[in-house]
């Protein structure tokens, strides 16, 4: 019987030496949040305020060493207490913490102190909103967190941009850059004095661009999930659920999929005309006995608690993608894929996020792989 959670319990193989393929919100869009917020205004009420949000902004990705256990182990403990609201206070405590061991450090090492008096509680709780920021930028994204964590293991996503949403980067980038360009004017024309503060407008109107966006993208998310449920409505089974992914660079084209009693289906939904282009429709993959053992096995419950659109599917005698050795005979591989990263994700073994249990013919668990690298 499977543990409370699928991360409490021991894999069905030895301990692995790699790690999971990252697909958090890229770490440099947090560090430019961090960053824009201690520009905004915050670092006007206490010294090291800047530092202390960059680096909070990123802290929670330290689960990211969970992939030392290996690529299933990494992708169990990716997004857990570290992304939640339960760890944030943690995580602002540790960031802290690290920011007063580095002024330590720098004041032994005869470094000026700070112009500004430095506030430890103000930092803490500068720290907590720039930790907060992330959870917020990672729940935008398809891959989504679980906030609640450990008291409620549900994951939660919107789903409104891209890993890599590239207006948004582009916004938080010049609001930290252009200050510092046109510090050099001013600083040639003796308008301003050595040290002081600036880039407070250009931070904000970053942030302001940044909420802008997600609205752009919320109300074009919104219209996607109608256009695709109203193309439905006309086919022979009635929709299950509807979902809408981002696609980069184009804030009004979505990649939709849609579930029936017995088939997953795709589209690409244009929410500015209004067209839907239907994709494939293809049947749900049936249950079979070794489908049945790989969702029991370590990687198939991490990977069923984590997926809301998965498909698992049993491909016979084929070996994992990778695998030097064939299987040895009455072997099968069963496949793990989640719809929502790949529009071609309904056939291909190659797509993000994609994870193969291969079982001998009794169902023991022979290997257990995740994007290309094997747990062993």
């Amino acid at each position: 019987i499977a543990s409370a959670h699928p991360c409490h319990a021991a894999p069905n193989t030895a301990t692995e030496d790699t790690a999971t393929e990252d697909t958090a919100m890229d770490p440099v869009t947090h560090f430019l949040t961090g960053a824009c917020l201690g520009r905004s205004g915050f670092n006007r009420k206490t010294a090291y305020a800047t530092l202390t949000m960059t680096l909070a902004a990123e802290a929670p990705d330290i689960d990211i060493l969970g992939g030392l256990g290996g690529p299933v182990t990494g992708f169990c403990h990716h997004r857990g207490i570290t992304h939640t609201f339960v760890g944030a206070p943690f995580m602002a405590l540790a960031v802290t913490a690290l920011v007063w061991g580095l002024s330590r450090l720098a004041r032994k090492l005869g470094r000026k102190p700070p112009r500004q008096p430095v506030h430890w509680r103000w930092l803490w709780l500068l720290a907590l909103l720039a930790d907060l920021s992330h959870l917020l930028l990672d729940y935008t994204n398809n891959y989504g967190l679980r906030p609640f964590f450990p008291f409620n293991p549900h994951w939660y996503a919107w789903s409104i941009v891209f890993i890599f949403e590239p207006v948004l980067f582009a916004a938080l980038l010049l609001g930290l850059l252009m200050p510092a360009l046109l510090g050099l004017v001013e600083g040639e024309m003796r308008r301003r004095t050595p040290g002081a503060l600036r880039g407070r407008a250009w931070a904000i109107a970053a942030l302001t661009a940044a909420g802008l966006l997600y609205g752009v993208r919320g109300a074009g998310h919104a219209r996607a999930l109608e256009l695709a449920a109203a193309a439905g409505s006309s086919t022979p089974e009635p929709l299950l659920r509807v979902a809408a992914e981002p696609v980069m660079f184009n804030p009004w084209t979505w990649n939709v999929l849609t579930e029936t009693k017995s088939s997953y289906g795709s589209a690409t939904v244009h929410t500015r005309t209004g067209a839907v282009e239907p994709g494939e429709q293809l049947p749900k993959p049936p249950l079979t006995p070794a489908v049945a053992a790989a969702e029991a096995s370590y990687l198939g419950r991490v990977y069923r608690d984590w997926s809301s659109w998965p498909s698992i599917e049993d491909i016979g005698a084929v070996p994992p993608p990778g695998s030097a050795s064939p299987l040895p005979p009455g072997a099968r591989t069963v496949v793990f894929r989640d719809l929502r990263f790949s529009p071609r994700a309904l056939t291909e073994n190659n797509a993000p996020l994609t994870g193969f249990v291969a079982l001998d013919r009794e169902g023991h668990v022979l290997a257990q792989w995740m994007d290309g690298r094997e747990q062993k």
